[in-house]
């Protein structure tokens, strides 16, 4: 499905279209083929950063895209690792090589400047949740042992941070909470922080800017639900950990001591378009509580991912996300 016909193809009339599948009488769901152009080197249309495509295991389809700030090219300059999980509700056909994530590869990759390492995962209802979370934790030790150069060259390991735009910031979430306790299996990979831009998180209790947004234009109540239904484990609700982190954080006391005993860092981003916001205020006032060390930039208007559109919240995206990893 392409960006045009996923944009043209109104949410609350035509849920499953928008999303680029159909739902069949029997429960299942039809999808177009993804195609999946694969090289070892991407023809360059971004003049600012070099870009290479690596496979992290064929039997799963999984693959990552490198994305490499040309002027530290001819350098011995080492850059932070950020490792960054798209979105998609889990669900929706994207992937790494989807044209509208190429421009915010490049400019997040060139303000602060790092490494960005965007990494492809399985989908739902194929392959429910946790098989997203399985993947991106393969990822990481994937990383940790390559034996690609430009990466062991150019990579700081010792500097990883990992972001994720709406689902994918429920992934950097989640994926973080697992990873936070073996770290030294990951060695020498090191994980400073977390970046939570949009995340996807949801719960069966609606918020109140969820029912201001309910016939919102990019993410109603109606297509969320949906992506909650076909991601999820069969026979969960919306209160399940996966989407509903209030439930594991309320009744875990101990859940972030790993995080905080290494000293990670969380920022989370949003705005009051976002039918999600509520939810990351929720998640942000009770890590402040647990003692995590969290960083907020919530911004007025917007709308869910709105910096996939507007080159100027993306940039000023960028530079928050700069000082974050810079601090």
């Amino acid at each position: 499905m392409s960006d045009q016909i996923a944009m043209s193809i109104d949410p609350n009339v035509d849920p499953y279209g928008s999303l680029g599948i159909i739902r069949n009488t029997d429960g299942s769901i039809t999808r177009p083929q993804i195609p999946r152009p694969f090289s070892i080197a991407i023809p360059d249309n971004d003049s600012s950063v070099f870009m290479k495509d690596l496979v992290i295991n064929p039997a799963k389809d999984m693959w990552a895209r490198i994305v490499i700030p040309h002027k530290v090219l001819d350098s011995e300059i080492k850059l932070p690792l950020v490792v960054y999980f798209h979105g998609g509700g889990f669900v929706m056909a994207a992937n790494v090589d989807t044209p509208i994530l190429q421009k915010f590869y490049a400019t997040v990759a060139v303000e602060i400047p790092a490494i960005i390492v965007s990494v492809d995962y399985r989908y739902a209802p194929e392959n429910r949740l946790p098989a997203a979370y399985d993947d991106c934790v393969e990822s990481l030790h994937w990383i940790k042992n390559t034996s690609d150069e430009l990466l062991k060259k150019y990579g700081d390991f010792s500097k990883c941070f990992l972001l994720g735009t709406s689902a994918g910031g429920n992934i950097a979430y989640h994926v973080g909470l697992r990873v936070a306790e073996v770290s030294e299996c990951l060695k020498p990979l090191e994980i400073k922080g977390l970046i939570l831009h949009h995340a996807f998180f949801g719960g069966k209790e609606r918020t109140k800017s969820e029912l201001r947004l309910v016939r919102d234009k990019i993410l109603p109540l109606n297509v969320s639900d949906i992506m909650w239904e076909l991601g999820l484990p069969i026979g969960s609700d919306r209160d399940h950990p996966y989407c509903n982190p209030m439930v594991e954080i309320r009744s875990n006391e101990n859940l972030f001591d790993q995080m905080k005993i290494q000293d990670w860092k969380i920022l989370v981003i949003d705005c009051d378009g976002d039918p999600l916001i509520d939810r990351q205020i929720e998640v942000l006032k009770m890590l402040k509580e647990k003692g995590v060390q969290v960083v907020d930039s919530f911004r007025e208007g917007g709308f869910h991912g709105c910096e996939f559109f507007d080159d100027m919240k993306l940039k000023d995206m960028a530079l928050v996300v700069k000082e974050f990893v810079r601090a």
